[in-house]
């Protein structure tokens, strides 16, 4: 028999939070760990929308240190972008990749990111 999974759906203010805080606790609403009734290779995960994210507040030298990377496929194509300008550009995306390192690597992984909504 199998039953019926119930989604809440959480609203976040990221008004002034700290982005790796913030980032693990949607992890964890997102894969369902919150739940008594929670099974690890179930899909048990609630909605999430994150307001405000804009907002984000960074610790230390993050903003200026951290360096994403991205590789064009061609020889000698390795892009770097550091934390600051990601933000800058695009502060959802920051918080998206950020949620998207923290969730388990597996099957699961993007239907539990659809579940995410992000408004600046």
């Amino acid at each position: 028999m199998e039953e019926k999974i119930e989604r809440k759906t959480y609203t976040i203010d990221a008004n002034g939070k700290i982005l790796g805080r913030l980032a693990s606790k949607i992890a964890v609403l997102l894969m369902g760990k919150n739940k008594p009734s929670f099974i690890k290779n179930k899909d048990m995960g609630d909605f999430v929308i994150v307001k405000n994210v804009s907002k984000i507040r960074f610790t230390g030298n993050k903003i200026k240190k951290k360096i994403f990377y991205r590789h064009t496929g061609y020889i000698g194509s390795l892009k770097k972008i550091t934390l600051g300008k990601a933000f800058e550009e695009n502060p959802a995306k920051v918080l998206r990749a950020s949620i998207f390192g923290m969730l388990p690597k597996n099957r699961q992984r993007k239907e539990r990111l659809r579940r995410l909504k992000i408004e600046l």
